[in-house]
């Protein structure tokens, strides 16, 4: 079997492994990503589970959108997540991953609303 990937945020409040694959990244430059990343968010994303939180003590979520929230620590201000609730995937800040993983930008959604 695999090793897992792993990532977290700055403080290491917040852990989590993946096992299974990452899809590779999509840069996101609406509002939202800009206002709660400082430009535009380069996101990964797996199937849920796939996914576990090994340490969430800081974890807060923030809902923007009724039906999705935003994952992020509560101590250092990482962006770490982003989910439909019920849905069947996680995106994960890619920046938050430990270690190089292989995954590319393979996509710009929201390009139009860019800032600069």
């Amino acid at each position: 079997m695999s090793h897992p990937i792993t990532g977290g945020c700055q403080c290491g409040r917040v852990r989590y492994e993946v096992r299974g694959k990452l899809r590779d990244i999509i840069a996101c430059h609406c509002t939202q990503c800009r206002r709660t990343s400082g430009h535009f968010v380069a996101a990964t994303a797996c199937r849920r589970q796939a996914f576990t939180l090994v340490r969430a003590e800081t974890l807060k979520w923030y809902v923007a959108v009724p039906g999705y929230r935003r994952g992020f620590c509560g101590e250092c201000g990482s962006s770490l997540f982003f989910e439909e609730l019920g849905g069947e995937r996680v995106s994960i800040a890619s920046g938050s991953l430990d270690g190089p993983q292989g995954v590319k930008v393979v996509a710009h959604i929201f390009a139009g609303g860019a800032g600069d």
